[in-house]
Formats: structure tokens, sequence, C-alpha cells
């Protein structure tokens, strides 16, 4: 059985979120025990959403990667959606929680988000 989510480094993060419209990453670190009871669920869910990409973002491996997100804490969420940052939490989510970040972000109207960035950068 093919795995539904990727490992995302540093090589492979830009074309990644470029060739795919939604993209959720995973940072998360082996000795973090709420990553650990997160992973699983980032699985499951993952293979609910084929047309979406479920990166995992080890940041022991990835610190630079780490760094650049800004990640302070994990496990953290984020999803990206057309390039852009819709959506960035830290800590462990249910799946029932997860899955209504993925269902909201797919559902975003990005030329709303689009417009919205460009009136927050106009100030």
């Amino acid at each position: 059985m093919r795995m539904a989510t990727v490992e995302i480094t540093k090589e492979n993060l830009t074309e990644t979120v470029e060739n795919n419209g939604v993209v959720l990453l995973d940072f998360w670190a082996e000795w973090c025990a709420p990553c650990r009871m997160f992973g699983p669920v980032f699985e499951r869910v993952s293979e609910k959403y084929p047309d979406a990409v479920f990166g995992k973002v080890n940041t022991e491996q990835q610190r630079e990667l780490a760094a650049g997100f800004d990640i302070s804490s994990i496990p953290t969420l984020m999803a990206l959606r057309d390039g852009v940052i819709v959506f960035a939490q830290p800590g462990a989510l249910r799946e029932k929680e997860f899955v209504e970040v993925v269902e909201a972000v797919l559902a975003l109207d990005m030329e709303e988000v689009r417009e919205a960035i460009a009136a927050q950068n106009a100030r």
C-alpha cells in the first residue's frame, strides 16, 4: 500500500508547493510525543484527500526549513493553497478537527484570499 504522505525536504519543498494546489505540512520530530500521536491521524486523513499533498517535515533533519517557517513548537500543522500559507497552528489536532481544516482549505476562494492579502499589504 502506497503511503499517502511524502517527506518534505529543503530540496523538494519549492517544487511540491509550486506543482500542487493544496499542500498540508506536518512539522514533527521523533522525540516529540504529541507528534507521534498526531502522525497516524495525519496519515489517515491524507488517504481521504488524494488531490492534496500531505508532507511530513522532520524538524531535526530539516532545521533550515523549520527555521524558515518560524516553527517554534511541534507538532505544527501548516496549509498552503496556491503557494499561500492559509493556515498554521501548533499542537496536535484530533482527526475530526484536522478534517475540518482540510475541508476549509479546499473550500477557500483564493481570489478573495489574494485580495485580502493585497489590502493588508497596502496598509
